[in-house]
């Protein structure tokens, strides 16, 4: 799949709250194979804001056979999403082809048991594998356990009814909301593990008869369910969660002597990228492969910069490379050799990195 942008073409603007936006994108004919999704999939975005170049990554928000389409939610200090509730029916984006592997692969077997856990923009990537399993999979049951603050805060609330509505048997849906009190003191409060533990023992959602298990949400939120359903002999693969940003406050990077030994000696790191082969040098310790290369003049493709969405993610095939943060490949990915240009300094005097690997 190219990790190149097209120009795409916003044709429907929904605003969902007061600070929460849609964008449906209108895709030609000749793109139409680069932008099938799978549902839980996510678009980088690109703009000139102010004059300069921004990018992000919003998760699909589509079911499988619906037009492209994003949510945004405007976050404080966010310069992309505040920018993105002023966009208009006509205006143009520049739109990365679909990754993740936050994903629901369509499955037309006997039917299987998903739980949903999600908060806040969360509900974005979560919305298309509901309403695609729902729609998609007669024998499928689907339970959705969605927090935030208040209900009008509620992305996709309407949507959301409506699928409960459609799918009375099948599909299960629990608001839990902060600074609103419901009659149910269980639904009064944030998404944490006491919560979660109560609704497993009042039979409200079922981890252990569950297929998969999706958690979309703030860093604490899903680490913390992670560690307590593994811990609850809930099995690993059973479990797929997908962050939205990292910790507030995170510790500086700190360079290792081997990085510090190659740049002093020089380092040339080679990337692959759509079949073309660039170099350039890498000169400040301080710096990642990603930023060194914007440096350099060459574009690179990634979008939160992170370590959490993985646009960035290649192969080193040659040299050695050290990550500071990962938050999206799993123990398979890195013992192939993938590491994430956001994260990664050279340790070695060559290297060389692979974007095109699959």
């Amino acid at each position: 799949m190219s990790k190149s942008f097209h120009k795409l073409t916003i044709s429907k603007v929904e605003h969902l709250t007061e600070d929460a936006v849609a964008l449906t994108f209108d895709v030609p004919d000749a793109l139409a194979h680069e932008y099938d999704f799978l549902p839980g999939q996510y678009l980088t975005l690109r703009a000139d804001v102010k004059g300069e170049d921004i990018r992000r990554s919003y998760s699909i928000c589509a079911a499988k056979d619906q037009d492209l389409r994003v949510g945004i939610k405007k976050v404080n200090g966010g310069r992309f999403s505040t920018y993105a509730q002023t966009l208009a029916v006509g205006q143009t984006l520049e739109v990365m082809p679909p990754e993740g592997r936050f994903v629901c692969a369509p499955d037309q077997g006997q039917g299987r048991n998903l739980i949903l856990i999600a908060a806040g923009s969360g509900i974005t990537p979560v919305l298309s594998i509901a309403r695609s399993v729902l729609e998609n999979e007669p024998a499928a049951s689907v339970t959705l356990v969605y927090g935030n603050r208040m209900t009008s805060s509620i992305m996709f609330r309407e949507e959301v009814e409506d699928l409960k509505d459609r799918f009375v048997e099948r599909f299960h849906m629990y608001h839990v909301l902060s600074q609103e009190m419901q009659d149910v003191e269980l639904f009064y409060g944030r998404i944490d593990v006491e919560r979660v533990a109560q609704m497993v023992e009042k039979g409200i959602i079922a981890p252990q008869v569950a297929d998969e298990i999706f958690l979309c949400g703030p860093m604490q939120m899903t680490a913390d369910l992670i560690e307590y359903f593994t811990s609850n002999g809930i099995a690993a693969e059973k479990l797929k969660s997908e962050l939205f940003k990292t910790a507030e406050h995170s510790e500086p990077a700190v360079v290792s002597d081997a990085t510090l030994k190659a740049v002093e000696e020089g380092v040339t790191v080679d990337v692959i990228l759509d079949g073309v082969t660039r170099n350039f040098v890498f000169s400040d310790a301080q710096d990642t492969v990603l930023s060194a290369a914007e440096k350099s003049g060459l574009d690179l493709p990634f979008s939160c910069a992170g370590g959490m969405c993985a646009t960035c993610r290649c192969k080193v095939t040659e040299g050695e490379a050290e990550m500071d943060k990962n938050f999206s490949l799993d123990d398979l990915e890195l013992e192939a050799g993938f590491v994430l240009a956001c994260q990664s300094r050279p340790k070695t005097e060559k290297l060389v990195l692979d974007f095109d690997a699959i």
